[in-house]
């Protein structure tokens, strides 16, 4: 016998579970309170999915979620546009934000180099961030990617790309753990990092 009372409860608690770090339970759970609210509000919580995937689109500057052709962050006048913070994902522009400790603009990657999982150099935004070095007047690029092995080879690459433009190179001091991921790194940690870069060594 199968365990739902109905094939569209399956059918919408599989779907709930396909979400990272989301299992059957916890999927069942939030299924059973969506199915508690009234139409119009799963109505609106379904349209913001969709809108979401159909609508959003990227930055063609650095990379990052937004909604129009040139993000916020890009198209704002008080950033310093001297100044690029180069991160892995979305996440990562969020979480130093959240620090309140940087001003510069930023260049999302969308992945780092990873040999293991079949991730070259040409799979990530690289290409774009050495043009906008070139060409929009950078004169500091600091690295904030996760302290791994993965995260240092990437890093050293961007070095060597960058290392003709005369452009300053620096990463973020140690204060992120080796090994960890800027996601999940606290936001005073992650500030003091910021503040505290050091020239970025070969």
């Amino acid at each position: 016998m199968n365990d739902y009372p109905s094939v569209l409860l399956e059918a919408a608690v599989q779907q709930m579970s396909s979400l990272p770090g989301v299992g059957k339970r916890t999927a069942l759970r939030h299924v059973l309170h969506l199915l508690r609210q009234k139409p119009e509000t799963v109505e609106a919580f379904a349209s913001a999915m969709t809108r979401l995937r159909n609508e959003v689109t990227y930055c063609r500057v650095c990379h990052n979620i937004s909604d129009t052709e040139l993000c916020p962050i890009c198209s704002s006048r008080s950033r310093d546009k001297h100044l690029v913070c180069v991160v892995e994902n979305v996440q990562d522009v969020m979480q130093v934000e959240n620090t309140g400790q940087y001003n510069g603009l930023y260049h999302v990657l969308g992945g780092i180099i990873s040999p293991m999982d079949g991730v070259g150099p040409k799979d990530i935004e690289i290409d774009s961030l050495v043009e906008r070095v070139k060409n929009d007047g950078v004169t500091e690029v600091i690295l904030a990617l996760p302290t791994t092995m993965e995260g240092d080879t990437t890093n050293f690459y961007i070095f060597r790309r960058l290392q003709d433009t005369g452009v300053k190179v620096s990463q973020i001091a140690r204060g992120v753990a080796v090994g960890g991921e800027i996601e999940y790194t606290d936001e005073i940690t992650l500030g003091r990092s910021i503040v505290n870069r050091i020239e970025f060594k070969a």
